[in-house]
């Protein structure tokens, strides 16, 4: 065999009980979640639903601390070929694709409200009778008045886009810069750089989530913008919630890569892992600039 033919071998990791770990958590994370909300709605006080979440979520990190360690070991000893690797790159492209349609739906539930079910509620449109539900009320956008405000009473005010979002915007797309640089220093096998650059990145990712965090605060404590705020809460909160939950994971995902870096991994031509990193964080900051526009300003 030569040695071209052997570098094109496809490893075939051995029977690994990953997937089934994973399978688990997912199912106990969610069921907490379930759990958690119904006995809200209900007005059930000592729910158990945070609990059987967090061990969910424990399980859900033992898998990934174990499943991409088994990677990274693999991965270290040579075992990958160029086809592993552009199996690799499919399959975060994919995975990429799945999270663009996530918030797509946020997204389009964001515009049918704005464009279409507001209106109607307010007498616009072709369906507009269904003003009869609520007489007197008038739409508007951002909704400080909604049709049944005893029920779900609307917020005072909207949070000022000029100011932490603004602030959150500069944050999110200079971390994109520096991870970009980061990446070139690693091309280029400056590690030093490429060290100072990636930590840098997650200093800015740092900032962000707890500029959000101040955010929330004041959201609900001095605007009454909650989750029962009505349907701009609701989608406020689903659209920077999820978004927010994801810088989380993309702050993680890059300080393991840093670890990874102080142990001496990855080099000028096999660095996929730091790759996949620097493709998530730009797909993070990119959902931002929308969020930014979409919700906050417009």
């Amino acid at each position: 065999m030569s040695s071209h033919q052997s570098h094109e071998n496809y490893y075939v990791p051995a029977q690994s009980k990953w997937p089934i770990v994973a399978t688990i958590g997912l199912l106990v994370s969610f069921f907490g979640v379930g759990t958690w909300f119904n006995d809200l709605s209900a007005g059930r006080e000592g729910s158990n639903g945070p609990l059987i979440f967090f061990v969910g979520g424990l399980i859900l990190a033992w898998m990934l601390f174990g499943w991409f360690g088994n990677v990274i070991k693999e991965s270290r000893a040579g075992l990958y070929s160029a086809q592993m690797d552009r199996s690799f790159r499919w399959g975060m492209s994919w995975f990429i694709f799945s999270e663009v349609m996530f918030f797509a739906a946020f997204f389009g539930a964001l515009f049918y409200i704005r464009m279409w079910s507001g209106p109607w509620l307010g007498g616009e449109g072709s369906k507009g009778v269904a003003n009869m539900l609520w007489e007197g009320f008038e739409y508007s956008w951002p909704m400080l008045q909604n049709p049944d405000s005893k029920l779900f009473p609307p917020p005072s005010a909207v949070i000022d886009p000029w100011h932490l979002p603004l602030v959150n915007t500069i944050l999110l797309v200079s971390s994109s810069f520096t991870i970009t640089l980061a990446h070139h220093a690693l091309k280029k096998n400056h590690r030093g750089p490429l060290k100072a650059w990636l930590a840098a990145t997650i200093v800015l990712a740092l900032a962000f989530l707890f500029f959000q965090v101040v955010e929330y605060i004041e959201a609900y404590t001095e605007l009454g913008l909650t989750l029962g705020s009505g349907i701009y809460g609701a989608t406020f909160f689903m659209l920077t919630g999820f978004h927010g939950a994801h810088v989380t994971l993309g702050t993680l995902i890059l300080v393991v890569m840093l670890v990874r870096i102080m142990r001496g991994h990855f080099d000028p031509d096999q660095h996929f892992g730091f790759e996949a990193a620097a493709w998530y964080w730009h797909f993070v900051d990119v959902v931002w600039l929308g969020l930014f526009i979409f919700v906050y300003v417009l």
